[in-house]
């Protein structure tokens, strides 16, 4: 798939501004899409939406198609006529540079249980409710039914669950149904409101010429309702643990490799169901979004596989992925792949003949090109077009705080490659990025507002303490959008052009 000349930020939701603790798809989402077409961009990056669990990491969700309903917009209740003002007047103080996530999913459980009770009130509203849950039935049960156990079950991990509850036994779930039926309705009705609320927004950014560049990651968490509800479909053993799980080998991200944790596919097993659990997924994901980045692309060709109870991923071995067969299923019920392959780490021949055999764009991170010499496939006269450049991305540091502190010869080769004195580095490689082949050029929104480490998104390899930094409120200023859109203009990148 080739991707118009174009540029984009990269900046999840939680991360906009706003007075209730979280960054969510109310107004200042709007505002941030105006923003964007201000400055001439073509495409918004997300990480995954959906509801987020160990670690309040995007990528342990509880599920593959659920929304995350700590991103519905109390604003937008309150215009339904689901929140009175006094609803509102109730959150805690929380704080604006960074989401409390405790606090916050604390504070708006209780108040989407308030908009669930007043929905009767509107019986139009009440109507469109009934029609989602009919629509979505294949997945929203398996996944309301769920919540509503590990709620009961004080949020404790599937895999703990009484052993009725754990395998699926027919009478331990129908009692469940019976016993939990209030609050598997909360939870749907958390998936209503959520999908309702993007769907409204993402009507605005197709008027607004915006599209969305939206995330999947190739494994699923092991506390998941798809987990739970398909375990022959994972290396799993007869009490639901784990056999084998995901992670990577010691890499430019982590010296002793990244352990996810994530139970393994068996795909032999997808492959007997022409793989349609993925894509089921895939089909989803796109009616949401308008192209995906395939996490972890690396992942299709061979997989690294470490043994459950390992303290690390240093231990492991390669297993082969399912390869051109499922990029081929995909493209006959789908056609032209939408996808961009992240094709980051320890990359073979074979990760390159997929990505390439199917046209898929690959991904170039200038904050790792300055280690090797001129001949670096991460520096920008080394890109080809058929590529999405970024300057960093939510796995990396910001380009200021790498910068400053890098080993002093990467500073100087990087000043000397840019020519430029490095006292706006953030900047300098922006334009680097933007003035190169690569048809798609991204910063995250912390490299255009050169910000330092303070603002790193997310850690490799670390458990708590990432994904909380928040957008400043008054970040978007006109002379920003200018800049921006002076900079698109000039690259021959402006969607407006």
């Amino acid at each position: 798939m080739k991707l118009p000349r174009s540029s984009g930020i990269l900046l999840h939701p939680t991360s906009l501004p706003g007075s209730y603790g979280i960054g969510d798809l109310g107004p200042e989402a709007y505002r941030w899409v105006d923003f964007l077409a201000e400055g001439g961009f073509t495409w918004w990056q997300l990480l995954p939406l959906g509801p987020t669990g160990f670690a309040d990491s995007p990528y342990q969700s509880f599920s593959a198609f659920a929304g995350n309903p700590m991103l519905i917009s109390p604003e937008l209740l309150q215009r339904d006529g689901l929140l009175e003002n006094g609803d509102l007047d109730s959150h805690p103080d929380f704080p604006d540079s960074k989401v409390d996530f405790a606090a916050v999913n604390e504070w708006k459980k209780a108040l989407l249980a308030i908009a669930h009770r007043r929905v009767i009130r509107l019986p139009a509203l009440q109507l469109e409710f009934e029609t989602f849950k009919r629509e979505q039935a294949d997945w929203l049960e398996d996944y309301a039914l769920f919540r509503a156990i590990k709620t009961e079950q004080g949020e404790g991990p599937w895999s703990n669950w009484p052993q009725g509850l754990r395998d699926r036994e027919t009478l331990e779930l129908e009692e469940a149904r019976s016993r939990l039926a209030e609050s598997i309705e909360n939870y749907a009705f958390h998936q209503f409101l959520f999908f309702r609320q993007w769907e409204a927004l993402r009507s605005h950014m197709q008027a607004r010429n915006v599209q969305v560049i939206g995330d999947i990651p190739i494994y699923v968490a092991m506390d998941s309702a798809e987990v739970w509800a398909n375990r022959n479909w994972f290396y799993l053993d007869s009490e639901g643990q784990p056999i084998s799980v995901a992670g990577v080998p010691p890499d430019y991200f982590s010296k002793t490799g990244q352990l996810w944790g994530n139970p393994l596919y068996r795909w032999d097993k997808h492959a007997e169901q022409g793989y349609k659990w993925w894509l089921k997924r895939l089909m989803s994901t796109l009616l949401m979004v308008d192209i995906v980045r395939l996490d972890h692309f690396r992942g299709f060709a061979g997989y690294w596989a470490v043994p459950a109870g390992q303290k690390t991923a240093e231990t492991g071995q390669w297993e082969a992925g399912p390869g051109e067969v499922f990029f081929e299923t995909m493209r006959e019920k789908l056609g032209e792949l939408p996808l961009i392959a992240e094709d980051l780490g320890e990359i073979t021949q074979a990760v390159i003949e997929l990505r390439d055999e199917f046209d898929l764009p690959g991904m170039k991170i200038l904050q790792f090109a300055f280690d090797d010499g001129l001949e670096h496939k991460f520096l920008p006269h080394n890109y080809a077009e058929n590529f999405v450049a970024y300057t960093g991305t939510h796995d990396n540091d910001t380009v200021r705080g790498w910068y400053m502190s890098a080993p002093e010869a990467e500073k100087v080769f990087c000043r000397d490659y840019l020519g430029v004195d490095g006292s706006d580095i953030a900047w300098d490689m922006i334009r680097a990025v933007w003035a190169s082949r690569a048809n798609v050029a991204i910063a995250p929104i912390q490299d255009v507002l050169d910000l330092g480490t303070e603002a790193r998104m997310n850690f490799p390899g670390t458990i708590g303490g990432n994904w909380d930094w928040r957008m400043p409120a008054d970040a978007l200023r006109p002379e920003l959008s200018r800049r921006l859109a002076d900079l698109n203009q000039k690259h021959d990148r402006n969607i407006n052009k």
